[in-house]
Order: C-alpha cells, then sequence, then structure tokens
C-alpha cells in the first residue's frame, strides 16, 4: 500500500513557530490548484500502479480550498490512482476555518478524517503562537465536526509553549480526553532557526522555551495518554487501539507515498525527492515539468540508519529479523551490540527479536538512535 501527501501552501497569517513552507495569502489560489493537478498528471506513475490506501492534505491550510476546487483535486486523483475503497483520506483544518456549511461541502467529498490544528485550549498560548484562533473556536469547531458524523478526528497540541504552566497543559490533556477523541497527534515547541520565533525571542520580545518544563510535560502527557487507554504508536502520536493515523503510520514505517505540491517530498524506498518551496516557481515549472528540486538516492547506510531512526520511534520497534533479511546478518549483529549501552541505561530493552525505546528512552528518542547510525557499509 502507498500513499499521497498534498501539500496545500496558503495560510490566513503565518504562525510564528512555522517552518513549513506556505504564504500567508491566497491571491494564486487558483493557479497553484491549476498547476497541481498538471503535476498529478506528470507524476502518477511514481506510484507504479500501487494501490494508495492514504491521502492526506497538509500546509498551509487546506482547509481554506474552496470545495469546487477540493472536488478538481479529488476528481484528477481518483481518475489516476487505484484507490482503496476504504482508503483514509486526511485534511487538515484550522478551527477558524471550520462552519457549518464548510462541513457540510467535505461530507459530500471522499475527505473521511480530520486533523484540527487546535495547540492549545488556552487564548495566551495561541496568542503567544501567533495563531489566527480563538480556544473558543476550537471547541466550536469540534463539536460541529462529530455533529456532522466527522468520527475520524485527530487534533494537534503544542506543549512546552513559556505561557503554559504544567496546570495549563494538564487542563489542555483533560480537556481532550472530555471530547472523547481517539487520536492525538502532540508536539514540543522547537524553536527554529529563521522563524518569527526566533527573531521575537532573539530580540527579547517573546519568552524563550525552557526545555526541563518541555520534558516534564512530556512525561506528563506520557502518564495521562497511557492511564486513559491511548497507546502511544509514534513519539508524537497516541491513539485508541484501532484508530492510529493510516498516514502517520505509513511513514513511520517505511512505506511508499509520493508528495504535490510545492515543497512536498516522495519516497520510494530507494530514494527520496523533494518539490521547490516556491509558489511562484512551482506553478512555473509545472509547466515544463520542472518542479522537482532535488533527488537523492539512498545509499545502502542511509537506507539502515533511516530504519533505525523511524522504527524506534513506534511502538513496533526496530526488529533484527527484518535488518537481517534486508540488509545482511552482519547489520544486526552490529546493532545488536551497538544497543548494548542504550539497553544497560534503561533506555531500550529487547523483546525477542525487536528493540524498544522504555519510557525514558523516548525523551532521548533522536540520540538513541543517532548513536547506532552507520558511517560506512559493513
Amino acid at each position: 500500500m502507498a500513499g499521497i501527501y498534498i501539500h496545500i501552501p496558503f495560510c490566513r497569517q503565518k504562525c510564528h513557530y512555522c517552518n513549513f513552507f506556505s504564504i500567508a495569502s491566497t491571491r494564486h489560489r487558483a493557479d497553484f490548484v491549476a498547476a497541481l493537478l498538471r503535476e498529478t498528471d506528470e507524476r502518477y506513475g511514481y506510484l507504479q500502479g500501487g494501490q494508495v490506501s492514504t491521502i492526506y492534505l497538509g500546509g498551509g491550510t487546506p482547509s481554506l480550498l474552496q470545495p469546487a476546487e477540493l472536488e478538481m483535486i479529488f476528481e484528477k486523483l481518483f481518475s489516476l490512482f487505484q484507490i482503496t475503497a476504504d482508503a483514509e483520506i486526511t485534511l487538515e483544518a484550522n478551527p477558524d476555518d471550520v462552519s457549518e456549511d464548510f462541513l457540510e461541502a467535505l461530507k459530500s467529498s471522499p475527505v473521511n478524517r480530520l486533523s484540527m490544528g487546535v495547540q492549545s485550549f488556552f487564548d495566551d498560548d495561541l496568542s503567544y503562537l501567533h495563531r489566527n484562533h480563538k480556544a473558543g473556536q476550537a471547541l466550536k469547531a469540534i463539536e460541529m465536526a462529530r455533529n456532522k458524523g466527522f468520527d475520524r478526528l485527530t487534533i494537534d497540541l503544542i506543549y512546552g509553549i513559556p505561557t503554559l504552566t504544567d496546570e495549563k497543559w494538564k487542563q489542555n490533556i483533560a480537556t481532550f480526553m472530555q471530547l472523547g477523541i481517539s487520536h492525538l497527534s502532540a508536539y514540543a515547541l522547537t524553536v527554529e532557526t529563521k522563524t518569527a520565533l526566533a527573531h521575537l525571542i532573539r530580540k527579547g520580545q517573546l519568552s524563550p522555551v525552557d526545555e526541563v518544563q518541555s520534558t516534564r510535560h512530556f512525561e506528563m502527557l506520557l502518564e495521562s495518554m497511557e492511564a486513559n487507554g491511548f497507546v502511544h504508536y509514534e513519539i508524537s502520536n497516541f491513539a485508541k487501539p484501532g484508530h492510529y493515523s493510516r498516514h502517520n503510520s505509513l511513514y513511520w514505517l517505511g512505506g511508499h507515498y509520493l508528495g504535490l505540491g510545492p515543497s512536498a517530498h516522495s519516497f520510494n524506498g530507494i530514494s527520496r525527492q523533494w518539490n521547490v518551496s516556491n509558489l511562484s516557481a512551482y506553478i512555473r515549472h509545472t509547466d515544463t515539468g520542472g518542479y522537482v528540486e532535488e533527488k537523492e538516492i539512498l545509499t545502502v547506510v542511509q537506507q539502515f540508519n533511516e530504519y533505525v531512526m523511524t522504527s524506534l520511534r513506534t511502538s513496533w520497534g526496530c526488529d533484527l529479523e527484518h535488518i537481517a533479511n534486508v540488509f545482511g546478518p552482519s547489520y544486526a549483529r552490529y546493532l545488536e551490540k551497538e544497543a548494548a549501552t542504550a539497553v544497560d541505561a534503561g533506555r531500550l530493552r529487547l523483546e525477542g527479536s525487536r528493540f524498544y525505546l522504555t519510557k525514558t528512552g523516548k525523551l532521548f528518542a533522536d540520540g538513541i538512535a543517532a548513536a547506532l547510525f552507520l558511517e560506512e557499509p559493513l
């Protein structure tokens, strides 16, 4: 099974922390949609006729598209790809875009899952992040979505915000639980270079992120989600059993996907490529087929390192048998030997043929994976 990701680059305003490609305007929306349809025509062969089980419209803000524009996009996708009857089709939406009319239009489209960018249920946190909605709008949007029959619903929350006290974070988690939503994506606030947040912190206009506080919030989250029956199936994702995001799982389990739109990435197992991160260039380049900015063929070492990094982030773990079958027994022996330090430190555990992060290890996931990376082939 494979997936399709579509990057919609428009926003009402740029959030201070965001480093994804987007523009705070919808002026070129019609030209973008036309370019996207052209790119889809030219790149449908990338998945080599494989069945598509997940489509994800992200951004940016896909909920800024008009129903007619979404209809054109879906018509193109369904005419070109083998999309399974039970495909998960997700659309990201900001609470301030959600209305009765918007949801009614979505119900008549193939969209069957909504991902709502809530981030916090407190207005001062939203102000710090420079979000466009208020907490009350988020609650109302969720209620409307549920009333319209969108049972497959997820929300995003951000922890480690300087304005977010431990008590408020606890209340955010409690509000999520009270809403009865079956999936949560929770991210630590990170200060990326060249973002407005980094600039404002440097200028002393916003408080810096406290890593100790962020770690504490993560630990609180783990404890609460486990106590309420959620599976921590990927470092940033929690779900009730049977409610995992199919698209998220595809990424972390090494599935193949086609990325469409400016800045979108594609992966077919042996190579990775990404589109130009410029709307004007994307619109112009799709006239000549030059939308892909760069492509890299992954070496065996890169493929091994990527498997270690992605698999350790998941509840399915890093499988020595899989490594032996795909890369050779010497790679499995290497990993088992190198992982011993993290096992002794209580950060990894070995069950059968699989390594899993412990609760402590989840605090150091990236560092643990990096320590297991290879630099040269065995």
